[in-house]
């Protein structure tokens, strides 16, 4: 592996940190080449991992680690590797993604993500998100299961992008939480930014950096110390279910980074139900997923009517 390590001169101040790094690494094929190492989580600003379009200061210090092979077909190959589709046309898929996938390749892990999955499944997919994210509209997080949307073409990408950005994105999840939440629905309204002491991490902040967030809640039942509740995400934040659980006191169950991960087997939590404009149609989709069976099985005391909440639809 190579590595560099430079120092943001006061000449090179506010460049875009893809084109700083195409003028100083040495034997760079092409700015799309850096573009992918930082894609790929192979460049930090100042300890921090850092987008393409950054601009760089004064005094900043990049490191950049460029592995042997990096970019050989082992960073993002076809795999053929389960996949459980919910929903296909001829413009999109709707996958229903299980705990422990990642969903897209990122530094030290190349294989076994949806997107290798996916290039397997399907020669049509999206890449306004570059080849390293192919289809990929939005993310769950890895230890998160439930349903995903997938663009096979650039034009219903852009469109369904859009609708995230407006917040016009209908999404539901369900979640267990320790404690009894004590009220049985609420509005959670807290800003979001990077936790300062952990670069991984985010927390509320009420400074300029963070970002509006807010996250609507219905408890479903409490039971045995827990409590199952569905989150309507109005803003889509990185984590925001997560932190706001967490601020409210009822961090999610398995949840090692904003929580325990020892209070349950796997993230108790789950993209239950998603619903959209379709980009070609313009008619109004929704699909939806059962409860996972170990929620359930944690609240069990009324387990037949919970079961009858949790039907599996496809509202098309």
């Amino acid at each position: 592996m190579a590595q560099y390590i430079f120092k943001v001169a006061l000449e090179d101040q506010h460049q875009r940190l893809d084109v700083f790094l195409a003028h100083h690494l040495p034997d760079v094929p092409s700015r799309s080449f850096v573009k992918k190492l930082i894609d790929f989580g192979h460049v930090r600003v100042d300890e921090v991992l850092a987008k393409a379009g950054h601009k760089v200061f004064e005094g900043q210090e990049i490191l950049v680690d460029i592995p042997k092979d990096f970019l050989t077909p082992q960073y993002i190959e076809p795999q053929d590797i389960p996949l459980d589709i919910f929903y296909e046309d001829e413009n999109l898929i709707v996958i229903n993604k299980p705990v422990g996938m990642l969903v897209h390749p990122a530094s030290g892990c190349y294989k076994g993500t949806l997107v290798n999955a996916l290039l397997h499944h399907s020669v049509k997919l999206s890449d306004i998100n570059t080849e390293i994210r192919p289809g990929i509209v939005h993310r769950l997080d890895q230890e998160t299961s439930g349903l995903m949307l997938v663009a096979k073409d650039n034009i219903t990408h852009a469109l369904l992008a859009r609708q995230f950005q407006r917040h016009l994105i209908k999404k539901h999840y369900v979640a267990l939480v320790e404690g009894d939440v004590e009220f049985d629905e609420g509005r959670v309204e807290a800003s979001i930014g990077r936790d300062p002491f952990h670069f991984d991490k985010k927390t509320i902040r009420e400074d300029g950096s963070a970002k509006e967030a807010v996250t609507y809640y219905r408890v479903i039942k409490r039971a045995r110390g827990v409590s199952l509740v569905n989150l309507y995400p109005k803003t889509g934040r990185t984590h925001q279910l997560r932190v706001h659980m967490r601020y409210l006191g009822h961090p999610i169950l398995g949840d090692g980074k904003y929580g325990k991960a020892s209070t349950f087997p796997r993230m108790a939590l789950h993209a239950q139900a998603i619903g959209f404009m379709h980009p070609r149609t313009k008619c109004y989709v929704e699909f939806s997923t059962q409860t996972p069976q170990e929620f359930l099985s944690r609240v069990a005391e009324d387990l037949p009517k919970i079961r009858g909440q949790a039907r599996e639809q496809k509202t098309i």
